[in-house]
């Protein structure tokens, strides 16, 4: 790697470990506000309430600071898809009985030792592969350092749903998950839609650039400048964005609008889903 590329990759991954420090703290702040009884009320995520989501993140936070795997018997839960959902759910079913001043606070203690070292020993190679990651992904330390912001970005947001405070849809992680949940927009018009080749989208979000994207002749979705004429255009707000991609719950009624071929649009729409 030369020593130009280097660079840009320090500087790329330690901006989404500023990015994703302040989601921490952004959670944190939250979390802090809540009532007892808050912790209990069911978020958009099946059979996962708020403490649900701070337990995940402290699981997954506690591995990656480097203490060990944890096990539990999660059972057969209905709402638990896959080996990467039954993984998640060992950290839910660990702190179910945990207060929410401990979860806050081993999210604080475990976050606070992983930024210390990421600020001491920063990644230099985004393709490198961290030496812990949590349940053996095979991700590089781009996608790793990517993946947290809006992971822990998407839980705040499911917290503040689940008790109706609205917010923070404007700070750096909003900013970083939306755009990279676009970034998918051309696999959800390529592969989960199956659109022909030529058929062009435009994601036009408020607070973002448009995304663009127009199928090859190998039928992939590729990003593009921002045509004239697309097949079709999408508007809509970033909230409403982030719950379609994100798979969370339906926009509100009103707030996402289709211009050109409608049917396909709403086909899109459909299909925006790209993480639990």
């Amino acid at each position: 790697m030369s020593s130009s590329a280097g660079t840009d990759d320090r500087a790329e991954l330690a901006g989404y470990v500023g990015i994703w420090w302040q989601a921490v703290n952004d959670f944190l702040d939250l979390l802090e506000e809540l009532g007892e009884e808050e912790w209990t009320a069911p978020t958009d995520l099946a059979g996962w309430d708020v403490r649900a989501c701070a337990g995940h993140t402290a699981h997954l936070e506690s591995v990656l600071a480097g203490n060990p795997e944890e096990t539990a018997d999660i059972g057969e839960p209905a709402h638990v898809r896959g080996v990467m959902g039954m993984y998640t759910e060992i950290g839910v079913v660990n702190r179910r009985e945990a207060s929410p001043d401990a979860i806050i606070n081993e999210i604080r203690e475990v976050t606070t030792k992983r930024h210390t070292t990421l600020l001491a020993d920063p990644p230099t190679d985004g393709d490198a592969k961290p030496a812990v990651i949590f349940g053996g992904v095979p991700w590089s330390w781009r996608t790793l350092l990517r993946n947290r912001p809006l992971d822990v970005w998407m839980h705040e947001q499911d917290v503040r749903r689940a008790v109706g405070r609205p917010g923070n849809m404007d700070s750096a992680a909003a900013r970083h998950t939306a755009d990279y949940l676009a970034e998918s927009l051309g696999y959800v018009l390529g592969k989960k839609v199956g659109a022909p080749t030529g058929t062009s989208l435009v994601l036009d979000m408020e607070g973002s650039e448009p995304f663009a994207f127009e199928i090859d002749d190998n039928g992939r979705g590729q990003r593009v400048p921002v045509p004239a004429d697309a097949t079709v255009t999408l508007r809509m707000d970033r909230e409403s964005f982030i719950r379609l991609a994100g798979g969370r719950c339906q926009a509100e009624p009103g707030r996402v609008s289709v211009a050109g071929d409608r049917a396909l649009g709403e086909q899109v729409l459909a299909s925006l889903a790209t993480t639990p």
